[in-house]
């Protein structure tokens, strides 16, 4: 996760900055946590990491 807000226009200015660094816009993902009545919407940005733990394909397939 990069960023996580209640503020959906924070959240556009936030992804307005990344495409004007040029960052791949599929390696970007965008969740909204619906709110209910006790807890507000929020939205979270996050950014696909291919291999994390520097495990190779392989490894992966085992599990």
């Amino acid at each position: 996760m990069v960023f996580e807000t209640r503020d959906q226009a924070e959240l556009r200015a936030r992804l307005r900055r990344l495409r004007e660094a040029r960052v791949d816009g599929s390696m970007i993902r965008i969740d909204t946590l619906c709110g209910r009545l006790a807890l507000p919407t929020t939205y979270r940005l996050s950014r696909f990491v291919a291999d994390p733990a520097g495990e190779s394909d392989h490894d992966r397939s085992d599990r």
